[in-house]
């Protein structure tokens, strides 16, 4: 927990951020919509990966965080993503058993 409590954030940033994740969102429809082929999953990835950092950083104030915190977060989270990444390569690469 951070000891310094200067962190408030006003309704102004709040709906910025709310509009932002709102426009993201619909870039997902749109990606969904498009036909991307084998890299619809990727950008779908991507945004979402952007509308978390949204709500990580402003809705849980990880942006007021100390660094060590934010340093443990990115760990976990890149630990995750290249188990994610290892699951896409090997579905990606898989003959159907033939």
């Amino acid at each position: 927990m951070n000891i310094n409590n200067n962190n408030n954030i006003g309704y102004k940033t709040y709906l910025a951020v709310w509009c932002c994740l709102m426009i993201l969102t619909a870039a997902t429809v749109m990606a969904a919509g498009m036909g991307f082929g084998r890299y619809g999953s990727l950008a779908s990835v991507l945004i979402a990966s952007a509308k978390a950092g949204l709500i990580l950083l402003f809705f849980m104030h990880l942006k007021y965080e100390t660094f060590v915190f934010k340093l443990m977060l990115l760990a976990a989270i890149l630990t995750m993503a290249v188990i994610i990444g290892l699951t896409f390569f090997d579905v990606g690469f898989r003959d159907g058993g033939r």
